[in-house]
C-alpha cells in the first residue's frame, strides 16, 4: 500500500471515431445479382436483361447521390463509394452483354418455357 496522492487519470485526448462516409454495401449484393441473373439466363433471356437495366437504374442514382446537388441522396451523410457505383455500372454492362450473346448463341429462349 503506497501513502502518495491518488492518481487521477487524463481523459482520452483522440476524438470519438467519426462515422464512415462512404459504403461498400452494395458490392456483393450486385454479385449476388449478376450470378443469379446468369444463371437465370438459361431458363429466360427476360431475367437478365430486366436485371441488367435494374443495375443500370441503381448505377444512375448511385451516381446522382454522388455527384447531383439537387438529388436527395446527395446529403445523406453515408453514399456510395466510388467503387461501388463502378462495381453496379459494370455488373449492368455484364447482365446486358451476357444477354445479347446469350440471344446471338440460342442458348436461352427469350420466353420462359411451360
Amino acid at each position: 500500500m503506497t501513502s502518495g496522492p491518488p492518481r487521477r487519470t487524463r481523459p482520452s485526448s483522440r476524438p470519438p471515431p467519426e462515422p464512415t462516409r462512404r459504403s461498400n454495401a452494395a458490392i456483393p449484393v450486385t454479385l449476388v445479382v449478376v450470378g443469379v441473373g446468369l444463371y437465370l439466363g438459361r431458363y429466360t433471356l427476360v431475367l437478365p436483361a430486366l436485371f441488367g437495366l435494374f443495375l443500370l437504374w441503381a448505377g444512375g442514382s448511385f451516381l446522382s447521390a454522388r455527384l447531383n446537388p439537387l438529388s436527395t441522396h446527395f446529403y445523406l451523410t453515408t453514399k456510395p463509394s466510388w467503387t461501388a457505383v463502378l462495381v453496379v455500372f459494370l455488373g449492368s454492362l455484364a447482365l446486358l452483354g451476357a444477354t445479347y450473346l446469350f440471344y446471338l448463341d440460342h442458348l436461352g429462349p427469350i420466353v420462359p418455357r411451360l
